[in-house]
């Protein structure tokens, strides 16, 4: 299963990226060893879109066709990242149970659906993924953290995609006070797969501070200076963190942290 991981991995096509995560068996042998490849040579990505500075990113309005289609594009850019991300800890961190590795896997299944179901959307707004240029903060985080499993697991599912969940309700709804009820449809989708998969993240990210013997609330404000998590700015969607694993400490430290 970490072998096909890797394969799909390293495609470069989009379409084919998302054809390869579901050629994945689920029911494969997880097996130990690794061929390590340098954080620089993975993963693979197509030629478009440009990765360029956030400050770079225009943002424009969503009630006419052309700022939804900058909007949903970023979106999937979002997703295609987190395809990459849940197949490059599955073969990157060995050691794990088999179901650290069966939970990952299911989470690429999602994202790639995700992927599928915003390029399929921005097609009717006659624009495809990579007409935009986007911005790689999300796999700048996985590079920083390639060496450390609770790093990732504390910056990349319990932050970055945590966040997802705060902002994904407001964007949900500008999209359906423009109209677009289709767009609005995939967001809740989106949200209802991202609770579970930010559950993923905190079920494997406590278990390693039990197998460690580390308490998660002072290692989650440790690797949060380490790794330079960014701004965590509200609201927070309490209701969805709490579905998806977050106790009530390890909230009212985001909100301190937050108003610090």
């Amino acid at each position: 299963m970490r072998a096909m991981a890797l394969q799909a991995l390293m495609v470069t096509g989009s379409e084919e990226k998302v054809r390869a995560v579901r050629n994945i068996d689920p029911d494969a042998e997880v097996k130990p060893g690794n061929r390590y490849l340098p954080q620089s040579e993975v993963p693979g990505r197509p030629a478009q879109p440009e990765l360029v500075s956030p400050s770079r990113l225009k943002h424009r309005g969503v009630q006419n066709p052309e700022g939804r289609a900058v909007l949903l594009h970023a979106l999937a850019h979002i997703e295609f990242n987190a395809i990459n991300l849940a197949l490059d800890i599955m073969w990157r961190f060995e050691g794990m149970p088999d179901q650290f590795y069966r939970d990952w896997l299911r989470v690429a299944y999602d994202e790639a659906l995700h992927f599928e179901l915003l390029c399929q959307h921005l097609a009717t707004l006659g624009h495809a993924y990579g007409d935009f240029p986007a911005h790689n903060g999300l796999w700048e985080m996985a590079v920083k953290t390639s060496e450390d499993l609770l790093g990732r697991l504390a910056m990349v599912p319990r932050t970055m995609e945590a966040r997802g969940l705060d902002v994904s309700p407001q964007i949900r709804d500008k999209l359906k006070q423009a109209g677009d009820l289709k767009a609005a449809e995939i967001l809740e989708i989106i949200l209802r797969d991202e609770i579970g998969h930010v559950a993923i993240g905190n079920k494997w990210y406590h278990w390693c501070c039990q197998q460690r013997g580390l308490d998660p609330l002072e290692v989650d404000d440790q690797l949060a200076q380490r790794y330079d998590a960014p701004t965590l700015r509200g609201p927070l969607n309490l209701q969805a963190r709490r579905a998806a694993g977050f106790e009530e400490a390890e909230l009212a430290l985001l909100q301190a942290r937050q108003q610090s």
